[in-house]
């Protein structure tokens, strides 16, 4: 298994999940969660091709951690997504104490916590307490050109 070390490294990964995604038809967001280096859950977005909204891939990343008995490693794992969370995802984020979210590009009017929507940043929920820290941009411009593609094949 290839070790992978940097904020690069790992939305490399978010971005081969993404591809898959948008292989379905459905948005290129891949998103995965590490705790310690090792990656312990994974997503890729599949909500139009499930017709089930939930099916964002930090929500399927979330699922597969729990189903691999890593919920207790939540709070401590860092998500990556090539995408900003919505405020759903958001809500899940928060409501699972994730410390660390990376991202690659920004979602407009539904964005955790670019938009006035801003789940993933409020404190206005005190049992959430403070929120994760985020760090926005990484590979932006290779998120963005999925993104496009999607974006093309809905014409």
């Amino acid at each position: 298994m290839m070790t992978i070390k940097t904020h690069s490294d790992y939305m490399e990964y978010c971005l081969v999940l993404a591809e898959k995604a948008l292989s379905n038809g459905n948005p290129p967001v891949g998103a995965i969660l590490v705790y310690r280096n090792e990656v312990i859950g994974e997503g890729i977005e599949s909500g139009k091709s499930t017709s089930d909204i939930t099916n964002h891939a930090e929500i399927n990343a979330i699922r597969n951690a729990i189903q691999k008995g890593k919920v207790d490693f939540l709070s401590d794992s860092i998500m990556y997504t090539t995408h900003e969370p919505c405020i759903m995802c958001s809500y899940v984020i928060r409501h699972h104490k994730i410390s660390k979210i990376v991202f690659g590009t920004e979602v407009q009017f539904v964005g955790g916590c670019t938009s006035k929507l801003n789940v993933l940043t409020t404190d206005a929920v005190p049992k959430w307490g403070t929120g994760p820290e985020i760090i926005k941009g990484v590979l932006k411009d290779r998120c963005d050109i999925l993104s496009k593609k999607f974006e093309n094949s809905l014409k």
